[in-house]
């Protein structure tokens, strides 16, 4: 095993790094909870499911959705309720 030594300079530009990348994916979630409506990815990454969880979800009757010029949109509210059932559970 070859021991790496890292000075105080690499150690400030890696917790810079670090402290930008949570903000980012901070704002990222801010901006998908804020949104009346969200599209199947938002929905995907929300919940943290894939494509065919989420088509299962729609199929069960489980998640409402409406599907515009073959886009499928979610209310914001519906995903709270299921994330609020599962809670529950």
């Amino acid at each position: 095993m070859q021991i790496e030594i890292l000075t105080k300079e690499e150690l400030q530009r890696f917790k810079f790094e670090l402290i930008e990348e949570i903000k980012q994916t901070i704002r990222t979630d801010e901006t998908v909870t804020n949104k009346q409506f969200l599209r199947s990815s938002e929905v995907r990454k929300l919940l943290k499911i894939s494509s065919g969880t989420l088509q299962n979800l729609r199929i069960k009757g489980i998640l409402p959705y409406e599907k515009i010029g073959g886009i499928f949109y979610y209310a914001h509210a519906d995903i709270e309720q299921l994330l609020g059932e599962i809670g529950n559970s």
